[in-house]
This record gives structure tokens, sequence and C-alpha cells, in this order.
């Protein structure tokens, strides 16, 4: 019974030394084969990583991402692109609205400017017309005054009786 308990304490003292996290029976297996076979479940794996095939697969999926990422970015890029050439030519539009509309307005104040011009000379005309239609008739009650005053004198000194007041009335 002796063998039994060196083998015992030989356990001990490995699990003692070297401290696993893990209960005494899960077995750590060593990442190299023994008698040539590979007593560890996840050599495959990670003999699979190191692997530069598996590798390049590995970076063809991120590739592949970093791709797709790229386009995704290359597409919203486009999209602002667009957006600011499309913004651009719109304010362009705008302002040469903008600028027609002015220039209608400046047409239509030119236009008023001489319309105002040719009114103002029309108005000066009349006025200088009304002013001597004004003095002509002023002028002409004078004369109507004068005239029948003259007639007046006339029939008092007149000898014959048809030119007299009390046969025809002047007015």
């Amino acid at each position: 019974m002796q063998p039994q308990a060196d083998v015992f304490s030989l356990h001990n003292y490995i699990n003692s030394s070297n401290p696993s996290p893990y209960p005494s029976h899960f077995a750590v297996s060593p990442p190299y084969p023994i008698n040539g076979q590979n007593l560890n479940p996840f050599y495959g794996i990670q003999s699979a990583t190191n692997n530069p095939q598996s590798m390049s697969l590995s970076s063809n999926s991120t590739s592949d991402e970093a791709e797709e990422q790229q386009t995704d970015k290359n597409i919203i890029n486009e999209r602002k692109q667009r957006r600011m050439i499309s913004n651009r030519e719109s304010a362009r539009r705008s302002r040469m609205r903008k600028q027609r509309h002015l220039d209608e307005l400046w047409s239509q104040v030119m236009w008023f400017r001489v319309e105002n011009h040719q009114l103002l000379d029309k108005l000066n005309n009349l006025s200088e017309s009304h002013e001597k239609v004004l003095q002509e008739n002023v002028q002409l009650k004078g004369e109507t005054s004068e005239l029948k005053q003259v007639i007046s004198d006339m029939k008092i000194q007149s000898p014959f009786s048809c030119f007299r007041d009390d046969i025809i009335p002047i007015e």
C-alpha cells in the first residue's frame, strides 16, 4: 500500500506547487502531444488561430467588414457631397431669383420716376395754363365792364329812342 501513498503525495505536491483555480478533478493537459496524442481539447483551436490560412479567413471577414464600413462611409460622403452641391445650386438659383426680382423692382422704380417726371411736367403746364386762363378771365371781365360802360354812355347820349334803357334792358 505504500506505492499508492507515494502517488497521492506526488499528486498533492504537483497540485500544491501550481495551484489551479479549478477543482482537482479537472485535469489540465499539456499543449503538446504525449505519445503522439494530443490530450488538450483546445489544441486544434489554438493551432487554427495560428494557422495563416485561418488568419486569412479571419482577416477576410474583417476585411469584408472594413470594406462594408468604407462603402457605407463612401455612400454617406457621396450623399453629403450631393446634398452640398444641391444646396449650392439651390442657393445660386435663389440668388438669381432675388437678383431678377431686384432688377424688376429697379426697372419699376425707373419707370415710376420717368412717369412721375412726366406727370409733374403736365401738372406744371396745366398750372401755367390755368394761371393764363385766370388772367385772361380777369382781363375779359375788365373789358366786359368797360364795354358795358361804353354802351351805357352811348345810350344816354343817343338821340334814338331804341337805344334807351326803358326799351332794351342791358345786362
